[in-house]
C-alpha cells in the first residue's frame, strides 16, 4: 500500500493504518525522542503520547507541507522538548545517580543510533561540519536556537541561517 493511501486511511481514523505506521515510524520517532529525554520509560510513554496526538489531530496534516514521516518526527521532537521542559521532568531529575550522567557524557557527542533507523544519519554526515554540529544540537539533542548559540560561542542569527541552509541541503539530497 502506498503511503499516501495509509495516511489517508490514517487520517480517516482506520485502526489497521494506524498500526502499520506505528509499525514503520516507532523506532524511529523512539530515538530521537531518547535522545531529548534520555530515559527509556518515559521515551516510550512521549512516543505514545505523539501516536495519539497524530491520531487525533491527524486531519491538520497536509502532504502539501511535508511528507507524513517529517510531520511525526516534529511532534516528537517537540513533545519530547515540553518534556524536558516541564517541572515534574526537572524534579524527577533531582535524584538521579551518577550514572546517568556518565551516559549522557558518553552519549553527548555523537548521534544515537537510534536515531538512524531511517538512515538519516548518513545524510547529515555527507553536511559540511558546521551543519553536522547546528543539526545535532538542534535536531538530535533538542536544544533551543538560543541554547545552540551558547554552546557553540556564535550570533543566534548565525544558527537560524545555518539551520536553514542546512536543511536545505539535507532536502536537496533526499529529493536526488
Amino acid at each position: 500500500m502506498q503511503i499516501e493511501q495509509l495516511v489517508s486511511k490514517f487520517q480517516n481514523k482506520d485502526e489497521r493504518a494506524f498500526e502499520t505506521l506505528y509499525q514503520m515510524y516507532s523506532e524511529s520517532m523512539l530515538g530521537v525522542i531518547y535522545n531529548i529525554v534520555r530515559d527509556h520509560d518515559m521515551a516510550q510513554d512521549v512516543m505514545q503520547e505523539v501516536f495519539i496526538k497524530a491520531w487525533n489531530s491527524a486531519e491538520s496534516y497536509s502532504p502539501k507541507k511535508g511528507r507524513f514521516f517529517t510531520w511525526l518526527i516534529n511532534i516528537s521532537r517537540n513533545a519530547a522538548i515540553d518534556k524536558v521542559r516541564s517541572k515534574s521532568y526537572k524534579n524527577s531529575g533531582k535524584n538521579l545517580n551518577a550514572d546517568y550522567f556518565v551516559d549522557i557524557i558518553q552519549d553527548h557527542d555523537s548521534l544515537d543510533d537510534k536515531t538512524d533507523a531511517i538512515g538519516i544519519k548518513q545524510f547529515v554526515g555527507k553536511l559540511a561540519k558546521k551543519c553536522i554540529e547546528v543539526i545535532e544540537l538542534l535536531y538530535f539533542k533538542g536544544y533551543t536556537q538560543k541554547e545552540a548559540s551558547e554552546s557553540l560561542e556564535m550570533p543566534i542569527g548565525t544558527i537560524k541561517t545555518r539551520n536553514r541552509n542546512c536543511i536545505n541541503e539535507l532536502r536537496l539530497m533526499l529529493d536526488v
